[in-house]
């Protein structure tokens, strides 16, 4: 498989891109978010910006050796926490007890040789192949693909003569949040999870010409391809690559807008959630959007839905304000039918006939993997809005806190802090008590407070006089003891219209929020804060100190005390991300004449020796770079050393990712390759990964070098 190194080339500056789009095609934006960077925030509180209250560029260079490009394309072989070290431990090997997953909490990591290991893999460069990139002595292959069958029974994959009923039973769509659970101890044997965020309808049906002359079958097929995925995978042999596993399908489960889903915590039954269909408010069908994710120390799978807004419009107006202006602050339509014209295949998603159907999503959904029979949950205590994932850390008294970002511009980071404390017995009480943590607890929303002169934070995103981005932060109250703090809004009304609370609460505004980790030995919280074109100079702050930020941050959040369950923080940005050679970007402080350039950080992850990888979702292919995974180490002389592990293919975002709890393993989510202006299935942009038509994947990278440490990225 191909591998890229460094080499001398021109520098060169990333352009101004389109204000719009930042590095992302049109399409993209239609079909992600419904073109939100095309339109006015949401957000029109006028809660207060910090402002009121090196040097050379990695070389450039040049693309694989041909040959190796050519074959990576005609092979086609081929974002996301992980459970412990511990939790693998105790997995049962017997097939029966495993659908029990362990009850052991993450451990305090034991400070070993392996922690803060240094980087050993030589960088890949920049490229636009379209293919998986990986450096010398590591390989790759698709684990799974759109298409491929995931429950018994289920039929191969036809690109041309796709059903919905095929699609329910098949691997969805686009490929984000990747989470992996062990089966047995040797962990030869695991559960895959994959979030399905969205569709490009574009590049799935021959000759589509919009959403309005489409068939219904075709609209339901799209339905269908939403979700997400569990399917069991097995080792190759004694190599770290990954497939899907040999006549085992027990566990394998399509989750789609047709799955029951039940509304629990404090919202359950409010008249905000009650429809025609669903008159006590408690049952929803389906899960839209749903971008990253997080596990649990039980064992589940916690996944955000994000972008909703875009399958709801109105065959009507609005007429009522209020109705209206919540809406507005989701970014639903009022006045108009969707692009997706799902509404069309069900009339749920027309809001004139069902006004609080979309109520009704954009929550944190819970999932058990290894009970195929259990009901998905749908967690009303930790808040409504944009979720791009949400991630557990345990407090100092054995509580669990869940943190969360708010994807869209000048919104907000999120916390929530369970009544109950986690029990870590494998009893059949212990579990049922735990799955219910999350159904109670406290909801807070970020401010966060520069400590440097206001004067000094301009907009420029030129370090301060102390040479740091930094401050403190206080979490602000939303729900604390099943009451509303805030005024004039129910619990109920909080936890639904959770955007207007954290508005009244007066949260700081951030360039989107997207994944957030905490660090599994240190508990710090890392976030990456992905862009934000709409930032005025007179808004930067010392959190977000850049105008017309189109190529995003990363800030580290330490709770008081090291407890999750504290109310105040400090906080500093790690990564002001961009081309090395601009004066604004910033590496932890390293000489950027050794790093690899990185925009737009979108997910977050961890590996055993402590390091953190990053996603993108953005890089701009007009400078011949296409997105990819990252290590950045925080420890040592080589903290902030930003390397490119991988990159993917044409019009891909990478998504994930994931290493094991080994660590001999990385996977990742090629999402939407292909995904540019004008591509159809009968002229593609990308043929990833089998040489035809583009299919979302998910690949495993392993390494095949015997020189170097026993985890990825050594």
């Amino acid at each position: 498989m191909p591998d890229h190194d460094d080499g001398p080339g021109p520098r060169r500056l990333l352009p101004l891109l389109d204000s719009a789009r930042g590095g992302r095609s049109a399409m993209t934006c239609r079909y992600r978010c419904a073109d939100a960077c095309a339109h006015e925030p949401p957000n029109t509180s006028d809660n207060a910006y910090f402002g009121d209250v090196v040097e050379a560029a990695v070389s450039r260079r040049g693309l694989l050796r041909g040959g190796a490009a050519a074959a990576a394309v005609v092979v086609g072989s081929g974002a996301a926490s992980t459970l412990a070290a511990g939790t693998l431990a105790a997995a049962s090997e017997d097939s029966a007890a495993a659908t029990r997953p362990p009850s052991q909490p993450r451990p305090d990591h034991p400070g070993g040789p392996e922690y803060g290991r240094p980087v050993g893999f030589r960088p890949v460069g920049d490229n636009t192949v379209d293919a998986v990139v990986v450096p010398n002595g590591y390989d790759w292959s698709v684990t799974i693909a759109w298409g491929e069958p995931v429950l018994r029974g289920a039929p191969e994959f036809d690109f041309d003569h796709q059903t919905a009923a095929a699609q329910r039973e098949q691997f969805g769509y686009n490929c984000d949040f990747v989470a992996v659970y062990p089966l047995d101890r040797r962990f030869d044997r695991a559960l895959l999870w994959v979030n399905h965020e969205y569709t490009n309808e574009e590049l799935m049906f021959r000759g589509w010409t919009g959403a309005a002359g489409a068939t219904v079958e075709q609209l339901r097929i799209a339905m269908a391809a939403h979700g997400g995925s569990i399917v069991e995978i097995e080792r190759a042999g004694d190599t770290g690559e990954w497939r899907p596993a040999g006549g085992s399908r027990r566990h394998n489960r399509r989750i789609h807008t047709g799955t029951r889903f039940r509304v629990t915590g404090p919202a359950a039954g409010s008249p905000l959630l009650r429809t025609s269909a669903d008159p006590a408010g408690t049952t929803v069908l389906g899960m839209l959007n749903n971008c990253a994710g997080g596990t649990t120390p039980w064992g589940t799978v916690l996944t955000g839905e994000e972008n909703v807004n875009q399958y709801f419009g109105a065959s009507a107006p609005v007429t009522d304000p209020t109705v209206a202006a919540r809406y507005a602050r989701y970014g639903i339509r009022t006045t108009a039918g969707t692009e997706r014209a799902w509404e069309r295949a069900d009339p749920r998603f027309d809001v004139a006939r069902e006004p609080n159907e979309p109520n009704r999503f954009g929550w944190v959904c819970q999932i058990d993997p290894y009970d195929p029979r259990s009901t998905p949950q749908k967690l009303t205590a930790l808040g409504r809005f944009k979720h791009e994932g949400a991630t557990t850390a345990l407090t100092a008294d054995g509580r669990v806190a869940v943190y969360m970002g708010d994807d869209e511009r000048f919104e907000y980071v999120y916390k929530f802090v369970s009544s109950g404390r986690f029990r870590t017995g494998g009893s059949t009480r212990d579990r049922r008590h735990n799955l219910a943590l999350l159904e109670d607890g406290d909801l807070y929303v970020a401010r966060f407070t520069g400590d440097s002169p206001p004067a000094e934070i301009d907009g420029s995103g030129r370090l301060p006089s102390d040479g740091l981005f930094d401050g403190t932060g206080q979490w602000l109250p939303l729900v604390v003891g099943g009451e509303s703090t805030i005024d004039g809004m129910s619990v109920e009304e909080v936890l639904v219209l959770t955007r207007l609370a954290a508005d009244r609460a007066g949260a700081t505004k951030m360039d989107r929020p997207e994944d957030v980790e905490p660090h599994p030995v240190t508990g710090t919280v890392f976030m990456a804060l992905t862009n934000n074109d709409r930032r005025t100079p007179a808004q930067a702050d010392e959190a977000n100190p850049r105008a017309t930020n189109r190529w995003g941050h990363v800030l580290a959040l330490d709770e008081d005390g090291g407890d999750a369950a504290a109310l105040a923080f400090t906080w500093s940005l790690v990564l002001v991300a961009g081309d090395p050679d601009d004066p604004s970007t910033y590496y932890a402080g390293f000489d950027k004449s050794q790093v690899s350039m990185i925009s737009c950080p979108d997910n977050v992850a961890f590996d055993p020796s402590g390091r953190l990888w990053l996603a993108t979702d953005g890089m701009p292919a007009s400078v011949g770079v296409n997105d990819g995974m990252f290590v950045l180490p925080l420890d040592g002389d080589d903290a902030g050393h930003l390397r490119r592990f991988a990159s993917v293919p044409v019009g891909a975002e990478c998504c994930g990712p994931c290493i094991t709890p080994d660590g001999r393993t990385a996977l990742i989510a090629v999402q939407h390759p292909g995904e540019e202006d004008g591509a159809t299935p009968d002229n593609p942009a990308s043929t990833f990964p089998y040489g035809d038509q583009p299919r979302p994947s998910v690949v495993t990278v392993w390494r095949t070098s015997p020189t170097g440490g026993p985890f990825i990225g050594d």
